[in-house]
């Protein structure tokens, strides 16, 4: 069995977002050819992407080519819309999620979704996130691993894991509007540089800030295998010790004892990579994700895990039983 809790999901079209809002800065697709169109922020090209990000025929095609048995479907980051006014952010949460739940409902077996949700205002936020769970049948939420320069141990954002907590809903956080971005415009650095620090900063942020501590059976997972915290962790703890009168003002537990409380996808690329993360993190807490159908991603899915010399049973938790337990369901779960 596979499990790939790392892919991203646009509906086809929706509405024209400037003209039902009011003002510009929104996302939409451009499809100037059959089975490809450009993402485009107002008249701005940010991605040209194909018909596998919005067809769920072509992607179970492709499911089913690699052997990946599950996807768990979340937004494109770009569409998280933290910038936006609140109301209207909501609005696009909405249609976003009712997107993928519609996907999840048609094909129970082969997909999970996750929401996303305005996370600028945190009483929009949590009813959102109560939706997703309780009435359209999603099972977590994507959130971004900052809001418009907040870190994710702000006080607003607080009640927000704590409703996620006390829904029993997986969490993912991937990297968006990374620090120093305008400082990384070439060579593609956002991506190769900014998002690896970007979800280092999400991770070091709800240790330093002591999510997990006050949260214990909060389950999250980081994209792109915890990006540049699992090799700098020993830094990290090193700070910490060195300057306590700097990192442990709001939490005085160790950044390492943290290592096993939290899940990361498998995509880092690399074999070496990957023993590192298991030997960070542990064998449970380490799930196969692709970014899925994006450049970056892991284009045989499954394929630096299966290759390794790990025994079967390491490779089991890696592809599938990992991504169970954190996704919070047994293998009976797609039997109903």
């Amino acid at each position: 069995m596979k499990i790939d809790i790392h892919t991203h999901i646009l509906p086809k079209s929706w509405p024209d977002l400037k003209k039902k809002y009011g003002y510009g800065g929104w996302i939409h697709l451009d499809h100037f050819n059959a089975g490809c169109a450009r993402m485009m922020k107002d008249d701005e090209f940010f991605r040209e992407v194909e018909s596998n990000l919005w067809d769920p025929e072509k992607r179970l095609n492709d499911c089913q080519y690699h052997n990946v048995d599950i996807q768990v479907l979340s937004t494109v980051p770009v569409m998280f819309s933290y910038w936006a006014k609140p109301r209207d952010a909501l609005d696009l949460s909405k249609l976003l999620n009712d997107h993928i739940a519609s996907i999840v409902a048609k094909y129970p077996m082969h997909f999970l979704g996750l929401g996303t949700i305005p996370l600028q205002d945190a009483d929009l936020a949590i009813k959102e996130l109560e939706r997703c769970i309780k009435d359209i049948g999603l099972i977590g939420v994507q959130l971004g691993s900052n809001v418009n320069g907040k870190n994710l141990d702000d006080d607003i954002l607080f009640p927000i894991f704590e409703a996620a907590s006390d829904l029993n809903a997986c969490i993912f956080i991937h990297p968006w509007d990374v620090m120093g971005k305008e400082d990384l415009k070439k060579y593609w650095l956002p991506w190769l540089v900014g998002m690896p620090a970007e979800t280092s900063r999400a991770i070091c942020s709800m240790i330093f800030g002591g999510i997990f501590e006050r949260l214990p059976k909060l389950r999250v997972a980081f994209a792109h295998g915890g990006g540049s915290f699992p090799s700098t962790i020993g830094r990290i703890q090193h700070g910490f010790n060195a300057r306590p009168d700097l990192c442990a003002i709001d939490n005085n537990i160790d950044p390492i004892s943290y290592l096993g409380k939290f899940w990361v996808d498998a995509l880092v690329h690399d074999s070496i990579a990957l023993d590192l993360l298991i030997n960070k993190l542990g064998e449970s807490k380490i799930a196969m994700g692709t970014d899925y159908p994006f450049p970056l991603g892991e284009k045989e899915p499954g394929k630096l895990i299966e290759v390794s010399d790990y025994n079967n049973n390491l490779k089991e938790k890696l592809l599938y039983n990992n991504a169970l337990d954190w996704l919070g369901i047994d293998k009976t779960y797609f039997s109903k």
